[in-house]
Parts: C-alpha cells; sequence; structure tokens
C-alpha cells in the first residue's frame, strides 16, 4: 500500500486526472513486473468493493433520477457496440494472434472481467492469456483514458455531487449508510450478482440518498484511500508474470485494445449529438473496461457514476446471458 500511496499521491501533484487511482496502478503494477510480491488479501478487496459501491451511490440525487428517461437509447447502442467489440476482437485473436475461439471470445468481451476469467478455467481456455489481455486493456484505460481527457480538457475538478463534505455531526447517518450498504452487498453477493459486492452496496446507497433519507457522504479522505487502493487490487493482477509472457501477449492485448476502444468511440460519438451527456461520461460509459474501474474512474473524474454504472451492469448482465450460447457454439465449431 505504500507504494500505491506514492504512486497516488505522485500523479496527482503532476496535475493527473483520477491521479490517486491511476499512479497507484502504474506503481504496483511496475513492481509486480519487476518481480517484488504485490499481493492484496481477498477480504480487503471485498471491503473496498463495499466502500467503492457507497462512494458511487452517495451522487445520487432526484435529479439524477430524473434522467434516466435518457438511457434506452443509450443502452441499446450500447448492446450494439458491445457485440461489435466481441465479434472483432475475437475475430482479431483467432486470425492475427491464433488464439483457440473460446479462448479469443474470453479475451476480447468487454466488461466482467471476474466472471470471465472464471469461464476460462470452466472452459479449460488459456487463462493466462485472458488474464493478460483482459488485464492490460482495463489498466490502460484506467490510465490512458484520464490522461486524454486532460489533454483534450474533457475533464475538470468539478464535483457532480452538491453535497456537504462529511460533519462530526453526521456518524449515526454514516453509520446507518454503512451498515445497510453492507447488508446489501452482502446478500447480492451471496446471490451471485455479478459485481454483487459493489453493485450491491451501490444501489443501497444511491437507495437511501435518492429518496433523501440520507444527505452523508464517506469522508473525502476515505475516498481517496479507496482509490489508491483499488489501483493496488489492479496492479497486482501483474504479479508472477514473467517478462517472456507478457510479450507474448503485449502484442495481441494492445492490438484487441486499440480495436475495441475505435469502436467503443464510434458508437460513443454517435450519440454525442443526440443526447445531452459530456463527452467523457459518454466515452467512459462505453470503454471497453472492467466495470468496477470504470464506475470509480467516472467518481474520480467528476463524472456521473450511475449513468456509467447503468451501462456497465446492463453490459456485465448481457455478456454472462450470452457467453455461455456462444461458448456451446465455439466448442461444436472447433
Amino acid at each position: 500500500m505504500t507504494l500505491a500511496g506514492a504512486g497516488g499521491i505522485a500523479f496527482t501533484l503532476l496535475g493527473v486526472p483520477a491521479g490517486y487511482l491511476s499512479g497507484s496502478i502504474a506503481f504496483v503494477a511496475s513492481a509486480a513486473l519487476a518481480g517484488r510480491p504485490m499481493y492484496v488479501p481477498t477480504p480487503a478487496v471485498r471491503i473496498l468493493f463495499v466502500l467503492i459501491g457507497i462512494s458511487l451511490g452517495s451522487v445520487v440525487t432526484p435529479a439524477t433520477i430524473n434522467g434516466l428517461s435518457d438511457y434506452p437509447l443509450s443502452l441499446t447502442m450500447l448492446l450494439a457496440s458491445t457485440i461489435a467489440m466481441s465479434v472483432a476482437g475475437t475475430s482479431y485473436l483467432k486470425f492475427v494472434h491464433k488464439f483457440d475461439g473460446t479462448t479469443a471470445y474470453l479475451s476480447a468481451v468487454p466488461g466482467g472481467m471476474a466472471q470471465v476469467m472464471v469461464l476460462a478455467f470452466e472452459c479449460k481456455a488459456d487463462a493466462r492469456a485472458v488474464a493478460i489481455v483482459q488485464t492490460v486493456r482495463v489498466i490502460v484505460l484506467s490510465i490512458a483514458l484520464p490522461a486524454t481527457f486532460a489533454i483534450l480538457g474533457l475533464a475538470d475538478g468539478t464535483p457532480i455531487s452538491t453535497r456537504n463534505a462529511f460533519q462530526l455531526s453526521q456518524p449515526g447517518e454514516l453509520a446507518i449508510l454503512t451498515l445497510v450498504s453492507t447488508l446489501t452487498a452482502a446478500l447480492a453477493h451471496r446471490a451471485r450478482f455479478p459485481g454483487g459486492l459493489l453493485f450491491g452496496a451501490m444501489l443501497a446507497s444511491a437507495a437511501l440518498h435518492g429518496s433523501g433519507l440520507i444527505d452523508v457522504t464517506l469522508p473525502s479522505g476515505v475516498q481517496y484511500v479507496v482509490m489508491i487502493a483499488f489501483g493496488a487490487v489492479a496492479g497486482a493482477r501483474f504479479s508472477n508474470t514473467s517478462w517472456s509472457q507478457l510479450k507474448c501477449y503485449f502484442g495481441a492485448a494492445i492490438g484487441t485494445l486499440l480495436l475495441t476502444t475505435i469502436i467503443a468511440a464510434s458508437f460513443a460519438g454517435a450519440l454525442l449529438p443526440i443526447l445531452a451527456v459530456p463527452t467523457a461520461q459518454m466515452m467512459v460509459a462505453f470503454a471497453p473496461g472492467a466495470s468496477d474501474g470504470m464506475m470509480l474512474l467516472a467518481l474520480a473524474l467528476h463524472l456521473d457514476p450511475i449513468y456509467v454504472g447503468a451501462h456497465h451492469l446492463v453490459r456485465v448482465f448481457f455478456v454472462m446471458g450470452v457467453t455461455p450460447l456462444i461458448l456451446r457454439f465455439l466448442r461444436r465449431g472447433r
């Protein structure tokens, strides 16, 4: 965590948007590739996901809820882009990098990285290839998107929420928020809801804040620590990966990233003249990254994480629903 904190603070001092997150990822991933043991205990990761969910849900207001009427068209375009990215990415990996069909599809499909990795092991795909291609895509997006938005002037430091910062007079509200969100997250996780810990906590927090029952948010210091810790989790995925293994799959990962990002940007760009949604917010919602990372990135960039979260949640459900059918088709083809 010391290394992750140093990276987050360094990037923040350099003025990089979402610096706590992207700096932590960059420093920890570099150390892992250099051979240093990088590991975040599973209980800590689960607590982290709950805290992320609470933070994301705390930006909900009645005005945010009223904006749901704009989502149907956007979500339809999202599903179309998901299909296009999956087909193009699978074809690229299969014919250019000679991946087998199952490994190619699981490496290319956007979102739901944890669920995809489970399927990779169950279907006897090349789990190492899937992990590296998926992880490189997520990490590069988490670092490159903030930098790109800063260069293009699409990200600023204006928070989207007007809620007051946490005050010492609000411990009761904070306790209720934490308890309800944690219980909901535990129930969603037990029910095998995709990303249950994060989405369960986010939905509970959103319901409490959107209804006006709770006004308190997590202290800003806690939110910064959460961003740094999540960066450590993402960067630690490169542990026990040799440079030769990384080299074998890095070209495939970058090629897939460029291809899927171009497709996502094309679909998102087609919607910009139609919907009154900020460019950066639309791009993060359509980005082919993991749902938890993109939602936390939305929070760090002061975008609307509910808009972003709705899109990534729909994509996770869609991907997990059609993937068993696609894998059965690929096995028959082989």
